[in-house]
């Protein structure tokens, strides 16, 4: 097939890199830490994940709006036929 390529119909989306899931993750262990030590260590860990959260929140809606809200789809009509023939 000669020509020009098609432009592609479904595109993909990674995700940007984050130390949100990294930050709430040590978060939830500070606050597990505390039902062995200090009370406080809850306060600190529910604030760590709080901040992580957010962080990961924030950086969602900044990718949001790049993305199609609808995708074409080309494909192929596959014609029916026998897998085998007796």
């Amino acid at each position: 097939m000669a020509g020009k390529p098609h432009e592609p119909t479904e595109l993909l989306y990674a995700p940007g890199d984050s130390w949100a899931p990294a930050v709430i993750a040590g978060g939830l262990a500070l606050a597990a830490v505390s039902a062995f030590g200090a009370w406080y260590w809850v306060i600190a860990g529910a604030a760590m994940v709080l901040i992580g959260a957010r962080i990961w929140w924030k950086q969602d809606d900044d990718e949001m709006p790049g993305m199609r809200r609808e995708q074409p789809t080309d494909t192929a009509v596959i014609p029916a036929q026998p897998i085998r023939r007796d």
